[in-house]
């Protein structure tokens, strides 16, 4: 049976099926699920969301007043034997300001570009690459994403069209690491889809430069070419030393769609596994926030609100929920105007709203003048986004502004 509950009422083990309220509003990318972890449950209660829908016939019904009194007499039992439990104080990685993280992120931008150069043109020789020389590197990065996500991945996704492949590949390794991350996935799986990421376009070393590189439509006959590189690079990581399921699979599959319109083998549905959905999600959000041969990229909001309008089944919507809520809805780089005329950079996301990120405001339109940069947390301020921005249109470097 489906009940409509509020909050405060909710409980471990019933079975959400429902929160009401938009998927932008709350901190959940998941339609409905089992709330059988105490971390979640107390995030629903206090992310703003009133009421929700339960499933009873799926897990617990809300509980009778009788039931309420002796369950909070066992919860303080529980209460009292854990405070007799040593705590496990594990490798917590220290998070640091985006400031803090960006010259890091520099370096390693720069170190893992050589190494993605210098294993691809392996695979163009002809030699089988060495997956271990790309284990420091995933491991880099993910400590880096770990102390803070926003400065690696926008770091990553700035890159010139000579370097396109190589930095992508690291852009997508990124994107995969903070995505695998939101979506709770285990240490080795992490590492898995890291690597998956920077080897994902190894096949394009086989595709000849001129149809690679045109700067022109493709013909169709051309096209097909191009389509050839997952599986070209599947065969490469097979033959190399170190490959790992993950990485062969996400290589062979991240231009598949779920609904089996995708290329090389047309599959679909389950068919298609949680990493080759990743991939692609990750694959087309840089390809297209990228500048290439042929095109500009788009802006990153203008990005992900193209992509939120392909619901044709092009990708799984679970996973780019998920991805949304790894970057933001307004990106890190977005040009914004405010409600009250000032135009902003996006500087970091909020953890309450997806709607409300910390952003640098600088100039007035009602003025047409700028002003000292100002920071603003939107998530604790009366101010909101009212559009986004073409920067073009108002010729600013938003690379200089917003310090990336």
């Amino acid at each position: 049976m489906i009940k409509k509950i509020p909050t405060k009422k909710i409980r471990l083990g019933m079975y959400i099926q429902e929160l009401c309220g938009s998927w932008m509003d709350h901190p959940f990318w998941k339609k409905s699920f089992l709330l059988d972890r105490q971390e979640d449950l107390n995030t629903l209660q206090n992310c703003g969301i009133q009421e929700v829908y339960i499933d009873t016939d799926k897990g617990l019904d809300i509980l009778e007043q009788s039931e309420i009194v002796s369950l909070q007499d066992e919860q303080e039992k529980i209460e009292h034997a854990l405070k007799n439990i040593p705590i496990n104080k594990g490798k917590a990685i220290p998070k640091v300001s985006m400031h803090d993280e960006l010259d890091r992120a520099r370096k390693l931008q720069s170190q893992s570009k050589a190494a993605v150069h210098s294993m691809f043109q392996e695979a163009r020789m002809g030699n089988a690459i060495k997956i271990s020389d790309a284990e420091p590197l995933v491991d880099e990065i993910n400590l880096s994403i770990s102390r803070n996500p926003e400065a690696f991945l926008n770091i990553a996704r700035l890159k010139n069209v000579d370097d396109y492949t190589y930095l992508h590949s690291v852009a997508v390794c990124a994107l995969m690491i903070a995505l695998g991350k939101q979506l709770a996935l285990d240490d080795k799986q992490i590492k898995d889809v890291g690597i998956a990421g920077l080897l994902h376009d190894v096949g394009k070393m086989m595709i000849p430069a001129d149809v690679l590189n045109k700067p022109g439509k493709l013909t169709d006959e051309e096209f097909e070419i191009i389509k050839t590189h997952p599986r070209k690079g599947w065969e490469i990581l097979k033959l190399s030393e170190g490959a790992n399921q993950v990485a062969l699979d996400v290589c062979l599959h991240h231009h598949e769609k779920v609904n089996g319109k995708g290329y090389p083998e047309s599959i679909s549905g389950d068919a298609l596994s949680l990493y080759a959905r990743m991939g692609a999600v990750c694959d087309v959000y840089d390809a297209l926030t990228s500048n290439r041969c042929y095109k500009n990229g788009w802006e990153p909001a203008e990005t992900i609100r193209k992509m939120a309008e392909w619901k044709d089944g092009h990708f799984d919507e679970t996973v780019f929920h998920a991805f949304v809520k790894t970057i933001g809805i307004y990106p890190s780089g977005t040009l914004v105007k405010l409600k009250n005329g000032k135009l902003a950079v996006v500087v970091q996301q909020s953890d309450k709203s997806l709607l409300a990120p910390l952003v640098k405001a600088f100039f007035s339109t009602k003025s047409n003048e700028p002003f000292a940069p100002e920071m603003i947390d939107l998530s604790k301020s009366q101010e909101a986004i009212a559009s986004i921005e073409d920067p073009s249109k108002w010729g600013f470097d938003l690379k200089s502004i917003s310090g990336f």
